[in-house]
């Protein structure tokens, strides 16, 4: 008995090491990208800003904000691995709504360089895919419990769940200078199930906290200004 128990644990441990394993890339400082020289490792916070940039700015005198269209990144350091192209494009268009529709909230939106307006720009730099059915069926089989109840308490992604890797880079639009950046990796929680149903459904999710996080970032910045 208490080796057919002891059995059971190196199954289980086994079966949370094999989950582990299947998670998604970690984003690096794409070299493609236009702030990637001025990016830093972020250590307070590597599972969702690995590197970052920011500069002394009084964020409270931005009134307007263009923000240009999503990039897809083609760099060879692209971390999309078998994705479709539709589906980038579907998770591009998303990214483009997404946070368009977030920052009209405190932002009046702009089309032309103007003071006190700031020039936002995304690159969709990879993205995950759900593994259909499975990805829900882990959170209930016993490996995949623990491995997502650990997940959660970390902050981290769920097993066979998917995300998405971006970069942001923010300017001031009358002449260009670059204020902040940073590269981002966004997931659902490890009990959203709702999350798992569709293969962009995971990516999608975290395109949604992404653009929650940046519009709570200005308003932090603006209010400490």
């Amino acid at each position: 008995m208490v080796k057919l128990i002891r059995a059971d644990r190196l199954t289980v441990l086994a079966l949370c090491a094999a989950l582990a394993a299947c998670g998604s890339a970690d984003p690096v400082a794409y070299s493609g990208i236009a702030s990637s020289a001025y990016l830093k490792e972020n250590p307070a916070d590597s599972a969702h800003e690995p590197y970052h940039y920011t500069s002394d700015v009084n964020w409270g005198t931005y009134k307007r904000i263009i923000v240009d269209p999503v990039v897809v990144y083609r760099g060879p350091d692209q971390q999309f691995g078998d994705m479709s192209e539709k589906d980038k494009t579907v998770l591009a268009d998303y990214m483009q709504s997404q946070f368009t529709e977030k920052l009209r909230g405190r932002f009046a939106l702009a089309t032309e360089p103007a003071p006190s307006t700031l020039r936002l720009r995304l690159t969709l730099t990879g993205a995950a895919t759900s593994t259909p059915v499975l990805s829900t069926l882990t959170r209930f089989d016993i490996a995949g419990a623990l491995y997502n109840m650990t997940q959660t308490a970390r902050g981290g992604e769920g097993a066979l769940t998917g995300s998405v890797l971006y970069a942001v880079e923010i300017y001031d639009a009358a002449n260009a200078r670059l204020l902040s950046a940073y590269i981002a990796k966004q997931y659902p929680g490890p009990y959203n199930l709702g999350a798992g149903i569709g293969s962009l459904s995971a990516a999608k999710t975290g395109i949604e906290k992404g653009a929650d996080a940046l519009v709570e970032q200005l308003a932090d910045s603006a209010g400490r200004s």
